[in-house]
């Protein structure tokens, strides 16, 4: 009887920690959904759908798409990671691009930031901490 309980108890345990891994995300409640896999420059950061961005960043984005017109002068110039939050590298790589905050009268905290890979990165507090954005 030992011997039949002793795989049985392993096997709900291994169940029960398989269940808790897989529940868990680094997104703070912003998980993606399941059918949406993040890409490989996603891995081990917080994402977020595009669609669920603010108005402003979504905005942002359509302009990054269209090529411009942008609204700020440094919008577009060289993003250089001095933070480290974003993998490293090389000078150029990334590009920044403001996100209106309503309400600010300069530039505000939020950014959108790209990298020459199409990686999208999205930040609210000036580059603390960013979410990779999923499209």
């Amino acid at each position: 009887m030992v011997r039949q309980f002793v795989p049985r108890v392993l096997g709900v345990v291994l169940g029960c920690l398989v269940v808790l891994v897989s529940g868990c995300s680094s997104g703070g409640g912003q998980a993606s959904p399941a059918s949406v896999s993040a890409p490989g420059w996603a891995h081990g950061m917080a994402t977020v759908q595009a669609d669920r961005l603010p108005a402003e960043a979504r905005r942002t984005l359509e302009r990054i798409d269209d090529g411009g017109p942008f609204p700020y002068e440094k919008d577009g110039s060289v993003f250089g990671n001095f933070e480290r939050e974003l993998p490293r590298r090389g000078r150029g790589y990334y590009h920044e691009y403001t996100v209106r905050t309503p309400g600010e009268r300069d530039r505000g905290a939020r950014r959108i930031v790209t990298g020459s890979g199409d990686e999208i990165y999205y930040t609210d507090d000036h580059y603390a901490s960013f979410k990779a954005v999923l499209r």
